[in-house]
């Protein structure tokens, strides 16, 4: 997927990805609000998914059994028979969202290959769709009211950081430099949800993309790298 800027065509930087699950369950957090292969019983799959899309929508404390259940379709009885309670469903729910925001999308960018600045791009369109971005900002925000949560989200923060940080220092040798461009691009895929500014001459999905090709360019250079 491309998008041109200025009469150049670049490859997407955070683009639209679908996570897609053999349940019978329409998620609007993780699948778009698209409807879900179905399968014959409510698997803890099911569950989790169900969760998360409620914490996207209204944070921790709408990820009730009870609610779920009916938005499921089944009788919370079954959710027992996968979890001791809630605050396992919580645990889980975590452990699935740092599966796929770092530790999956990592290696699947690096078995796909490419040049550093390639493989960026890949994660940032895998782990910053618009659709999966709201699990991340509701965890954020979830990390404020919870010391818990806050812990793992450093940890993982600091493992996308060190991410950046290995790539970005393959083309660039000052280590100011890297931490510089690693910070900035991993603000830019954190907060461009939140610019509302007006761009004259660009959307603002162009600007995205200006500013994270401008970062993926080789020091001292004009060119993009890759």
């Amino acid at each position: 997927m491309a998008s041109a800027i200025r009469g150049t065509v670049v490859p997407d930087l955070y683009g639209t990805v679908y996570f897609i699950y053999t349940v019978p369950y329409t998620s609007n957090a993780i699948n778009g609000g698209g409807p879900i292969p179905a399968v014959a019983r409510t698997t803890r799959a099911r569950w989790i998914e169900a969760g998360l899309d409620a914490l996207a929508r209204g944070g921790p404390d709408a990820v009730r059994v009870e609610t779920l259940a009916a938005e499921l379709g089944v009788t919370k009885g079954g959710f027992y028979g996968y979890f001791d309670g809630r605050p396992a469903l919580l645990t889980e729910m975590l452990d699935e969202w740092e599966r796929r925001c770092t530790k999956a999308v990592i290696a699947q960018a690096d078995a796909e290959g490419g040049t550093p600045a390639d493989i960026i791009r890949r994660v940032g369109q895998l782990t910053y769709s618009e659709d999966f971005q709201r699990i991340d900002l509701a965890i954020r925000a979830w990390a404020h009211h919870d010391r818990s949560v806050a812990t793992r989200l450093h940890a993982i923060d600091n493992e996308r950081m060190n991410f950046l940080r290995k790539m970005f220092g393959t083309f660039v040798t000052d280590p100011d430099e890297i931490e510089a461009r690693s910070t900035l691009m991993f603000g830019l895929a954190i907060g461009r949800h939140f610019i509302v500014a007006d761009h004259p001459g660009y959307t603002t999905r162009e600007v995205i993309q200006l500013a994270g090709e401008f970062l993926l360019r080789p020091s001292g250079t004009n060119s993009s790298v890759g």
